[in-house]
């Protein structure tokens, strides 16, 4: 089993505890074209592109320029610099070696710059959506330049394990960039949803964090199949079968 996250805007780059070991991307060739074809971009272009403020997009596009796609072994865990609402679910930083072992194996977070990430791959500050129009050689969009690279690396990354079932807890916009037809796996989508009157809605920030909770369970509890996270019951979560299908597994509390 594998689970796909969304990155977060939001940034934690303090430093983490030695002990907790650090791998190398994998993707550090397309990384680098991207970073390129960024670092040429104006503040001005980089405020059209991604809909932000001037201050923003001055401190984005510093972000950019301080980039060195040859450093590799610099940078925080993806998994600890990542601090938006789904990895306050997932709290990585409190998590044991062991617990992190396992989310090496299991967990992967899709995004923009950096394609698919393993908890424990170092990243440098940076935010690119995957939803930018960024025009590269691959085309006018991110989801064109990664085209089937993230699919494949997913069905690589699913060897071996005991369910090759992808559960995705990304975004939309993030799991857009996952190619439906170079992907091997089977999907499915957990959803979370708050009970008030009788009626059930999504509540984005508590479904982020639901996402997040559901990512830390199946790690604590080292989930081999996906079936097993229908026991999720974090923060007062059930999952509700009659509401879901083989494919959507509906949650409410």
């Amino acid at each position: 089993m594998l689970i796909v996250l969304s990155p977060a805007k939001r940034l934690d780059f303090s430093d983490p505890s030695p002990d907790i070991p650090a791998t190398r991307l994998r993707m550090a060739e397309d990384m680098a074209n991207l970073v390129r074809t960024a670092k040429r971009q104006t503040r001005a272009d980089l405020r059209r592109l991604m809909g932000i403020s001037e201050d923003l997009a001055q401190l984005n596009r510093e972000r950019f320029q301080a980039i060195d796609p040859e450093a590799l072994d610099i940078g925080v865990q993806a998994a600890l610099a990542f601090a938006g609402d789904v990895y306050q679910g997932l709290n990585a930083r409190t998590l044991d070696e062991s617990a992190l072992a396992f989310a090496q194996d299991h967990l992967r977070i899709l995004s923009g710059l950096y394609g698919l990430l393993r908890p424990l791959d170092r990243i440098q500050p940076y935010r690119l959506e995957m939803g930018t129009r960024l025009k590269t050689r691959r085309g006018s969009s991110l989801y064109d330049f990664w085209g089937d690279r993230i699919s494949k690396q997913l069905n690589v990354d699913a060897e071996g394990h005991v369910d090759r079932t992808l559960v995705n807890l990304a975004s939309q916009e993030y799991f857009g960039a996952v190619d439906a037809k170079a992907l091997s796996l089977p999907v499915v989508t957990p959803h979370f949803r708050e009970e008030k009157d009788g009626e059930t809605r999504i509540v984005s920030f508590f479904a982020k964090k639901a996402r997040g909770a559901m990512a830390r369970f199946a790690v604590e509890a080292r989930i081999e199949t996906a079936s097993d996270l229908k026991d999720f019951d974090q923060d007062g979560y059930r999952f509700q079968r009659a509401a879901s299908t083989e494919t959507d597994w509906i949650f409410t509390r």
